[in-house]
Protein backbone atom coordinates (compact mmCIF):
# COMPACT_ATOMS: atom_id res chain seq x y z
CA UNK A 1 0.00 0.00 0.00
CA UNK A 2 1.20 3.45 -0.88
CA UNK A 3 0.43 7.01 0.62
CA UNK A 4 1.14 10.65 -0.55
CA UNK A 5 4.15 12.21 0.38
CA UNK A 6 1.99 14.53 2.73
CA UNK A 7 1.39 11.66 4.81
CA UNK A 8 4.31 10.17 4.64
CA UNK A 9 5.45 13.33 6.39
CA UNK A 10 2.61 12.94 9.02
CA UNK A 11 4.18 9.94 9.73
CA UNK A 12 8.19 11.44 10.19
CA UNK A 13 7.09 14.36 12.50
CA UNK A 14 5.31 11.24 14.64
CA UNK A 15 9.25 9.70 15.58
CA UNK A 16 10.80 13.39 15.66
CA UNK A 17 11.73 13.76 11.94
CA UNK A 18 11.57 17.91 10.91
CA UNK A 19 9.89 18.45 7.78
CA UNK A 20 8.98 21.85 6.22
CA UNK A 21 5.57 23.28 7.53
CA UNK A 22 2.60 22.24 5.12
CA UNK A 23 -0.92 21.55 4.53
CA UNK A 24 -3.02 19.19 2.30
CA UNK A 25 -5.29 21.42 -0.32
CA UNK A 26 -8.34 19.79 -2.06
CA UNK A 27 -9.20 23.24 -3.92
CA UNK A 28 -7.59 26.33 -5.67
CA UNK A 29 -9.23 28.21 -2.85
CA UNK A 30 -7.70 26.04 0.32
CA UNK A 31 -3.92 26.29 -1.61
CA UNK A 32 -4.11 30.17 -1.13
CA UNK A 33 -5.59 29.99 2.56
CA UNK A 34 -3.21 27.29 3.07
CA UNK A 35 -0.46 29.76 1.89
CA UNK A 36 -1.11 32.68 4.20
CA UNK A 37 -1.72 30.61 7.20
CA UNK A 38 1.99 29.78 6.79
CA UNK A 39 3.27 33.34 5.87
CA UNK A 40 6.44 34.54 4.45
CA UNK A 41 6.72 34.89 0.93
CA UNK A 42 7.84 31.69 -0.47
CA UNK A 43 5.99 28.65 -1.06
CA UNK A 44 6.05 25.44 -2.87
CA UNK A 45 2.76 23.72 -4.75
CA UNK A 46 3.39 19.97 -4.83
CA UNK A 47 1.24 17.82 -6.91
CA UNK A 48 -0.09 14.83 -4.18
CA UNK A 49 -0.38 11.14 -6.71
CA UNK A 50 1.31 7.96 -5.80
CA UNK A 51 4.51 8.17 -8.50
CA UNK A 52 7.38 9.56 -8.11
CA UNK A 53 9.28 12.65 -10.90
CA UNK A 54 6.35 14.82 -9.86
CA UNK A 55 8.82 17.69 -10.53
CA UNK A 56 10.08 17.16 -14.08
CA UNK A 57 6.29 16.34 -14.90
CA UNK A 58 5.25 19.91 -13.78
CA UNK A 59 3.86 18.72 -10.45
CA UNK A 60 6.12 21.19 -8.27
CA UNK A 61 6.29 24.70 -8.54
CA UNK A 62 8.21 27.11 -6.22
CA UNK A 63 6.52 30.17 -6.07
CA UNK A 64 6.77 33.86 -4.32
CA UNK A 65 3.30 35.60 -4.20
CA UNK A 66 0.00 34.82 -3.62
CA UNK A 67 -1.15 35.41 -6.94
CA UNK A 68 1.50 32.17 -7.70
CA UNK A 69 0.21 29.93 -5.81
CA UNK A 70 -3.64 30.74 -7.30
CA UNK A 71 -1.76 29.99 -10.54
CA UNK A 72 -0.30 27.27 -9.60
CA UNK A 73 -2.89 25.31 -8.16
CA UNK A 74 -5.03 25.97 -10.82
CA UNK A 75 -2.68 24.37 -13.08
CA UNK A 76 -1.70 21.51 -11.65
CA UNK A 77 -4.84 20.45 -9.80
CA UNK A 78 -6.43 18.07 -12.66
CA UNK A 79 -4.04 17.46 -14.32
CA UNK A 80 -2.78 14.61 -16.00
CA UNK A 81 0.90 14.34 -14.35
CA UNK A 82 2.56 11.85 -16.49
CA UNK A 83 6.02 10.86 -15.13
CA UNK A 84 7.95 8.07 -15.40
CA UNK A 85 6.31 5.71 -12.78
CA UNK A 86 2.47 6.67 -14.43
CA UNK A 87 2.44 5.66 -17.81
CA UNK A 88 1.67 7.41 -20.54
CA UNK A 89 -1.38 8.27 -19.77
CA UNK A 90 -0.26 10.02 -16.36
CA UNK A 91 -2.74 10.21 -13.20
CA UNK A 92 -5.31 13.37 -12.55
CA UNK A 93 -3.72 15.25 -9.37
CA UNK A 94 -6.63 15.74 -6.84
CA UNK A 95 -4.71 16.70 -4.42
CA UNK A 96 -1.91 19.52 -2.99
CA UNK A 97 0.73 19.91 -0.90
CA UNK A 98 1.21 23.99 -0.09
CA UNK A 99 4.30 23.98 2.12
CA UNK A 100 6.58 26.90 3.36
CA UNK A 101 10.17 27.32 0.73
CA UNK A 102 13.50 26.54 2.31
CA UNK A 103 17.41 27.86 1.58
CA UNK A 104 18.68 25.11 0.60
CA UNK A 105 22.52 24.41 1.15
CA UNK A 106 22.64 20.75 -0.19
CA UNK A 107 20.60 17.90 -1.14
CA UNK A 108 20.84 13.88 0.04
CA UNK A 109 19.22 10.40 -0.40
CA UNK A 110 18.05 8.15 1.94
CA UNK A 111 16.24 5.05 2.05
CA UNK A 112 15.55 1.62 3.35
CA UNK A 113 14.06 -1.57 2.20
CA UNK A 114 14.25 -5.10 3.63
CA UNK A 115 17.10 -7.40 2.13
CA UNK A 116 15.81 -10.94 2.51
CA UNK A 117 19.19 -12.16 1.65
CA UNK A 118 20.30 -11.01 4.74
CA UNK A 119 17.01 -10.72 6.92
CA UNK A 120 17.99 -7.37 7.77
CA UNK A 121 16.62 -3.20 6.66
CA UNK A 122 19.25 -1.80 4.67
CA UNK A 123 19.99 1.78 5.02
CA UNK A 124 20.87 3.12 2.05
CA UNK A 125 22.20 6.71 1.28
CA UNK A 126 23.91 9.61 -0.72
CA UNK A 127 25.28 12.59 -1.54
CA UNK A 128 23.36 12.94 -4.95
CA UNK A 129 19.31 13.56 -3.44
CA UNK A 130 17.10 14.92 -5.54
CA UNK A 131 18.28 12.14 -8.34
CA UNK A 132 16.04 8.60 -8.49
CA UNK A 133 18.59 6.07 -6.64
CA UNK A 134 18.48 3.89 -10.01
CA UNK A 135 20.63 6.90 -11.46
CA UNK A 136 22.98 7.30 -9.26
CA UNK A 137 23.19 3.39 -9.13
CA UNK A 138 24.26 3.55 -12.34
CA UNK A 139 26.81 6.28 -12.50
CA UNK A 140 27.82 6.69 -9.40
CA UNK A 141 27.75 3.64 -7.54
CA UNK A 142 30.46 4.79 -5.16
CA UNK A 143 28.09 7.47 -4.17
CA UNK A 144 25.54 4.66 -2.56
CA UNK A 145 26.38 4.12 1.27
CA UNK A 146 24.55 0.91 2.73
CA UNK A 147 24.40 -0.20 6.59
CA UNK A 148 22.80 -3.91 7.60
CA UNK A 149 20.94 -2.83 10.66
CA UNK A 150 20.80 -5.40 13.31
CA UNK A 151 17.13 -6.03 14.44
CA UNK A 152 18.32 -6.56 17.97
CA UNK A 153 20.41 -3.59 18.64
CA UNK A 154 18.39 -0.99 16.38
CA UNK A 155 20.48 1.41 14.69
CA UNK A 156 22.57 3.08 16.79
CA UNK A 157 23.47 6.76 16.95
CA UNK A 158 27.43 5.77 16.17
CA UNK A 159 26.38 4.04 12.88
CA UNK A 160 24.05 6.71 11.81
CA UNK A 161 26.42 9.26 12.55
CA UNK A 162 29.28 7.35 10.25
CA UNK A 163 26.48 7.25 7.63
CA UNK A 164 25.61 10.76 7.94
CA UNK A 165 29.12 11.40 7.23
CA UNK A 166 29.92 9.94 4.54
CA UNK A 167 27.54 11.47 2.47
CA UNK A 168 28.91 14.99 3.63
CA UNK A 169 26.45 15.71 6.48
CA UNK A 170 28.92 18.75 8.21
CA UNK A 171 29.45 18.20 12.21
CA UNK A 172 27.59 20.89 13.49
CA UNK A 173 24.33 19.11 11.80
CA UNK A 174 25.54 15.84 12.24
CA UNK A 175 23.21 14.80 15.25
CA UNK A 176 20.06 16.35 14.48
CA UNK A 177 20.53 13.94 11.07
CA UNK A 178 21.43 10.67 13.31
CA UNK A 179 17.93 11.71 15.18
CA UNK A 180 16.52 11.52 12.02
CA UNK A 181 18.10 8.21 10.73
CA UNK A 182 17.09 6.61 13.54
CA UNK A 183 13.13 8.47 13.39
CA UNK A 184 13.36 6.90 9.99
CA UNK A 185 13.78 3.20 11.10
CA UNK A 186 11.72 3.46 14.24
CA UNK A 187 8.89 4.81 11.64
CA UNK A 188 9.68 2.12 8.98
CA UNK A 189 9.78 -1.16 11.57
CA UNK A 190 6.82 0.45 13.45
CA UNK A 191 4.53 1.21 10.43
CA UNK A 192 5.60 -2.54 8.90
CA UNK A 193 7.00 -0.73 5.83
CA UNK A 194 8.47 -2.35 2.69
CA UNK A 195 10.26 1.08 1.85
CA UNK A 196 10.73 4.61 3.03
CA UNK A 197 12.67 7.21 1.85
CA UNK A 198 13.64 10.63 2.13
CA UNK A 199 14.68 12.35 -1.41
CA UNK A 200 15.75 14.83 -0.42
CA UNK A 201 16.49 14.93 2.78
CA UNK A 202 18.15 18.87 2.76
CA UNK A 203 21.02 20.75 4.44
CA UNK A 204 19.28 24.31 4.90
CA UNK A 205 21.69 27.55 4.93
CA UNK A 206 21.14 27.69 8.51
CA UNK A 207 22.49 23.78 8.92
CA UNK A 208 19.01 22.78 9.58
CA UNK A 209 18.45 19.27 8.16
CA UNK A 210 14.86 18.50 7.13
CA UNK A 211 13.10 16.15 4.97
CA UNK A 212 11.96 17.90 1.75
CA UNK A 213 9.89 15.02 0.97
CA UNK A 214 8.81 11.31 1.62
CA UNK A 215 7.64 8.13 0.55
CA UNK A 216 6.37 4.94 2.18
CA UNK A 217 4.99 1.66 0.91
CA UNK A 218 3.20 -0.86 3.91
CA UNK A 219 3.49 -4.44 4.17
CA UNK A 220 -0.31 -5.02 2.91
CA UNK A 221 -0.26 -7.86 4.75
CA UNK A 222 0.71 -6.02 8.22
CA UNK A 223 -2.32 -3.58 7.77
CA UNK A 224 -4.08 -5.49 10.19
CA UNK A 225 -2.26 -3.99 12.89
CA UNK A 226 -2.18 -0.52 11.47
CA UNK A 227 -6.04 1.26 10.71
CA UNK A 228 -3.81 4.44 11.40
CA UNK A 229 -2.43 3.85 7.85
CA UNK A 230 -5.36 2.17 6.23
CA UNK A 231 -7.29 5.42 7.27
CA UNK A 232 -4.47 6.88 4.75
CA UNK A 233 -5.31 4.86 1.61
CA UNK A 234 -6.40 7.05 -1.49
CA UNK A 235 -8.83 4.82 -3.71
CA UNK A 236 -8.58 7.53 -6.44
CA UNK A 237 -4.97 6.43 -6.59
CA UNK A 238 -5.68 2.42 -7.37
CA UNK A 239 -7.02 0.65 -10.13
CA UNK A 240 -10.43 -0.14 -9.73
CA UNK A 241 -10.20 -3.56 -10.87
CA UNK A 242 -7.85 -4.22 -8.33
CA UNK A 243 -9.82 -2.83 -5.68
CA UNK A 244 -12.34 -5.17 -6.37
CA UNK A 245 -10.28 -7.90 -6.44
CA UNK A 246 -9.28 -7.27 -3.08
CA UNK A 247 -12.88 -7.10 -1.90
CA UNK A 248 -12.79 -11.19 -2.72
CA UNK A 249 -9.10 -11.64 -1.64
CA UNK A 250 -7.91 -11.91 -5.04
CA UNK A 251 -4.34 -10.92 -6.35
CA UNK A 252 -4.41 -8.82 -9.21
CA UNK A 253 -2.57 -6.36 -11.05
CA UNK A 254 -3.45 -4.49 -14.49
CA UNK A 255 -1.39 -4.84 -16.78
CA UNK A 256 -1.21 -3.67 -20.79
CA UNK A 257 -1.70 -7.27 -23.05
CA UNK A 258 -4.88 -8.93 -24.14
CA UNK A 259 -4.46 -12.64 -22.91
CA UNK A 260 -5.86 -12.69 -18.96
CA UNK A 261 -4.62 -15.13 -17.13
CA UNK A 262 -5.86 -17.17 -13.91
CA UNK A 263 -3.36 -18.88 -12.10
CA UNK A 264 -3.28 -20.44 -8.36
CA UNK A 265 0.11 -19.40 -6.66
CA UNK A 266 2.08 -16.03 -7.51
CA UNK A 267 4.93 -18.40 -8.38
CA UNK A 268 3.10 -20.11 -11.16
CA UNK A 269 1.15 -16.53 -11.96
CA UNK A 270 4.64 -15.23 -12.82
CA UNK A 271 6.13 -18.66 -15.01
CA UNK A 272 2.39 -18.35 -16.78
CA UNK A 273 3.20 -14.78 -17.95
CA UNK A 274 6.44 -15.19 -19.03
CA UNK A 275 5.80 -17.95 -21.07
CA UNK A 276 2.90 -16.10 -22.83
CA UNK A 277 5.80 -13.73 -23.92
CA UNK A 278 7.99 -15.93 -24.80
CA UNK A 279 5.40 -17.22 -27.78
CA UNK A 280 4.63 -13.82 -28.82
CA UNK A 281 1.38 -12.93 -26.51
CA UNK A 282 1.04 -9.91 -24.01
CA UNK A 283 -0.61 -10.81 -20.65
CA UNK A 284 -3.36 -8.43 -19.70
CA UNK A 285 -2.97 -9.31 -16.02
CA UNK A 286 -1.37 -11.07 -12.89
CA UNK A 287 -4.04 -13.39 -11.33
CA UNK A 288 -3.31 -15.28 -8.10
CA UNK A 289 -7.01 -16.96 -6.78
CA UNK A 290 -4.64 -18.87 -4.31
CA UNK A 291 -4.89 -22.14 -2.82
CA UNK A 292 -8.70 -22.24 -1.98
CA UNK A 293 -10.55 -20.57 -4.51
CA UNK A 294 -14.27 -21.12 -4.71
CA UNK A 295 -16.26 -21.62 -7.85
CA UNK A 296 -17.78 -17.88 -6.78
CA UNK A 297 -14.34 -16.69 -6.11
CA UNK A 298 -13.30 -18.29 -9.69
CA UNK A 299 -16.26 -16.21 -11.30
CA UNK A 300 -15.25 -13.11 -9.67
CA UNK A 301 -12.12 -13.43 -11.08
CA UNK A 302 -13.64 -14.00 -14.63
CA UNK A 303 -15.65 -10.57 -14.05
CA UNK A 304 -12.47 -8.83 -13.14
CA UNK A 305 -10.63 -9.76 -16.51
CA UNK A 306 -13.47 -9.57 -18.61
CA UNK A 307 -13.41 -5.34 -17.35
CA UNK A 308 -10.76 -5.09 -19.64
CA UNK A 309 -11.57 -3.98 -22.70
CA UNK A 310 -8.49 -5.07 -24.46
CA UNK A 311 -9.43 -8.55 -23.68
CA UNK A 312 -8.97 -10.91 -26.70
CA UNK A 313 -8.58 -14.37 -24.95
CA UNK A 314 -7.92 -16.18 -21.20
CA UNK A 315 -5.35 -18.46 -20.36
CA UNK A 316 -6.22 -20.49 -17.02
CA UNK A 317 -3.65 -22.72 -15.89
CA UNK A 318 -3.94 -24.32 -12.51
CA UNK A 319 -1.65 -26.90 -10.81
CA UNK A 320 -4.10 -28.61 -8.19
CA UNK A 321 -2.52 -29.10 -4.97
CA UNK A 322 -4.59 -27.73 -1.95
CA UNK A 323 -6.57 -26.59 -4.95
CA UNK A 324 -8.33 -29.56 -6.57
CA UNK A 325 -8.86 -29.72 -10.33
CA UNK A 326 -12.43 -30.69 -10.49
CA UNK A 327 -13.24 -27.42 -7.87
CA UNK A 328 -11.65 -24.96 -10.58
CA UNK A 329 -13.23 -27.17 -13.60
CA UNK A 330 -16.64 -26.25 -11.93
CA UNK A 331 -15.85 -22.69 -10.92
CA UNK A 332 -14.48 -22.15 -14.83
CA UNK A 333 -17.40 -23.72 -16.06
CA UNK A 334 -19.78 -21.73 -14.32
CA UNK A 335 -18.14 -18.57 -14.51
CA UNK A 336 -18.18 -19.08 -18.32
CA UNK A 337 -21.50 -19.58 -18.67
CA UNK A 338 -22.52 -16.84 -15.81
CA UNK A 339 -20.30 -14.12 -17.61
CA UNK A 340 -21.66 -14.84 -21.68
CA UNK A 341 -18.11 -15.25 -22.01
CA UNK A 342 -17.22 -14.48 -25.14
CA UNK A 343 -13.77 -14.49 -25.85
CA UNK A 344 -11.50 -17.88 -26.68
CA UNK A 345 -10.82 -19.33 -22.89
CA UNK A 346 -7.84 -21.62 -22.90
CA UNK A 347 -7.44 -24.12 -19.62
CA UNK A 348 -4.60 -26.34 -18.60
CA UNK A 349 -5.16 -28.40 -15.74
CA UNK A 350 -2.59 -30.84 -13.84
CA UNK A 351 -2.29 -32.23 -10.50
CA UNK A 352 -5.40 -33.72 -7.90
CA UNK A 353 -8.11 -34.65 -9.88
CA UNK A 354 -7.12 -33.77 -13.01
CA UNK A 355 -9.03 -36.15 -14.68
CA UNK A 356 -12.04 -35.39 -13.16
CA UNK A 357 -11.33 -31.86 -14.17
CA UNK A 358 -10.75 -32.25 -17.57
CA UNK A 359 -14.33 -34.92 -17.84
CA UNK A 360 -16.24 -31.64 -16.27
CA UNK A 361 -14.53 -29.25 -19.11
CA UNK A 362 -15.38 -32.02 -21.93
CA UNK A 363 -18.80 -32.22 -20.66
CA UNK A 364 -19.68 -28.69 -19.99
CA UNK A 365 -20.83 -28.08 -23.85
CA UNK A 366 -18.69 -24.92 -23.96
CA UNK A 367 -15.63 -23.95 -26.95
CA UNK A 368 -12.85 -25.03 -24.31
CA UNK A 369 -9.73 -25.07 -25.75
CA UNK A 370 -7.70 -28.12 -23.53
CA UNK A 371 -3.84 -27.57 -23.28
CA UNK A 372 -1.96 -30.79 -22.58
CA UNK A 373 0.63 -28.40 -21.01
CA UNK A 374 1.94 -24.81 -20.04
CA UNK A 375 3.89 -24.65 -23.27
CA UNK A 376 0.96 -26.00 -25.36
CA UNK A 377 -1.80 -24.15 -23.41
CA UNK A 378 0.50 -20.68 -23.93
CA UNK A 379 1.08 -21.25 -27.74
CA UNK A 380 -2.88 -22.00 -28.06
CA UNK A 381 -4.24 -18.64 -26.21
CA UNK A 382 -1.63 -16.62 -28.16
CA UNK A 383 -2.80 -18.07 -31.46
CA UNK A 384 -6.47 -17.57 -29.79
CA UNK A 385 -5.98 -14.21 -29.17
CA UNK A 386 -3.86 -13.09 -32.43
CA UNK A 387 -6.94 -14.62 -34.36
CA UNK A 388 -9.71 -12.30 -31.97
CA UNK A 389 -8.23 -9.41 -33.09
Amino acid sequence: MKIHEYQGKEILRQFGVPTPRGSACFSVIDAVAAAQSLGGNAWVVKAQIHAGGRGKGGGVKVVRSLEEVRRAAQQILGMHLVTHQTGKDGQVVRRLLIEEGAVIAKEFYLGMVIDRSRQRVALLASSEGGMEIEEVAAHHPEKIHKLWIDPVEGLVATDAARVAKKIGIPDEAINEAVLILQGLYRAFVEKDAMLAEINPLVLTADNRVLALDAKFNFDSNALYRHPEVVAYRDLDEEDAAEIEASKFDLSYISLDGDIGCLVNGAGLAMATMDIIKLYGGSPANFLDVGGGASKEKVTEAFKLMLKNPNLKAILVNIFGGIMKCDVIAEGVVAAAREVHLAVPLVVRLEGTNVELGKKILAESGLPIISGSDMADAAQKVVVAAKENQ
